[in-house]
């Protein structure tokens, strides 16, 4: 059949069970026969470049959409990283600061969050990231920002007016994300490097980070766990990531033989 070129977000399509979760044999094996019948695959994650490296090595893929649409590997090179809009940023932490909510920044392709102390773990206890406190911590003195994160609960965020200047997603009770939500962004970038056409691409996902990716331009898959929203943009509504969701679409899509 004609090459297609399929995009791939990490948790919840290709990872089952949470952040640290793992792999369904039946999504190994669906990566496999992708390969096998010439398709171009590629993970498309929110995640920083530096922390999907793992997946993309263990699954061997060898390009990515990684930091939200911000971030293209190709044939295993990083092309580079866009950071988040600074001012915009910068509005956001200083509100955060007067009105004492804890926040962390990454400044790096890296799996440490810089803090100005430790109240941002205290009230999270987050594990995603490595925390490094970095006394009388100054976001301006960074020319680049390239995530932030907010401790916060649902009601304390409306109370944030900078919170509109900036893309954000919240995948928790405790705090959010303060990310990238253009996946297409990436997408796009890829193909036009590759001069592929559009709609030739196939997208995975499950969160509402996803739907950037569901644009209408191509085809979008929405897992059997996956968000309301997201399975509305959808083209296909699949089975959920533990009940061989990515492999039942290929099937379905007839993208190689069973």
């Amino acid at each position: 059949m004609r090459k297609k070129y399929l995009f791939f977000d990490i948790d919840g399509t290709l990872l089952a069970g949470g952040v640290h979760g793992y792999i369904p044999d039946s999504t190994r094996l669906a990566l496999r026969k992708l390969k096998e019948a010439g398709h171009f695959t590629a993970i498309a994650t929110g995640r920083a470049q530096h922390m999907a490296l793992p997946y993309m090595e263990e699954l061997g893929f060898e390009n990515m959409v990684s930091d939200g649409g911000y971030g293209v590997t190709i044939e295993g090179e990083l092309l580079g990283i866009e950071p988040l809009p600074r001012e915009g940023v910068l509005a956001l932490l200083r509100e955060c600061s007067e009105k004492g909510f804890p926040w962390g920044i990454q400044v790096d392709n890296s799996d440490t969050r810089l803090v100005p102390d430790e109240r941002f773990e205290a009230v999270t206890g987050d594990v995603y990231l490595n925390n490094r406190i970095v006394p009388d911590l100054d976001p301006a003195q960074y020319e680049c920002i390239y995530k932030a994160y907010v401790a916060c609960g649902e009601q304390e965020e409306r109370r944030l007016e900078s919170l509109q200047g900036v893309p954000w997603c919240r995948y928790g009770p405790d705090y959010f994300f303060v990310e990238p939500l253009e996946k297409a962004r990436g997408i796009r970038r890829i193909m036009d490097h590759l001069g592929g056409d559009y709609s030739d691409v196939i997208v995975f996902g499950d969160g509402d980070n996803d739907l950037s990716m569901f644009t209408g331009e191509w085809t979008g898959v929405a897992m059997g766990n996956a968000t309301e929203r997201l399975k509305k943009k959808a083209d296909l509504v699949t089975t959920s990531v533990e009940k061989d969701g990515i492999y039942n679409a290929c099937v379905e899509l007839g993208l190689f033989e069973v």
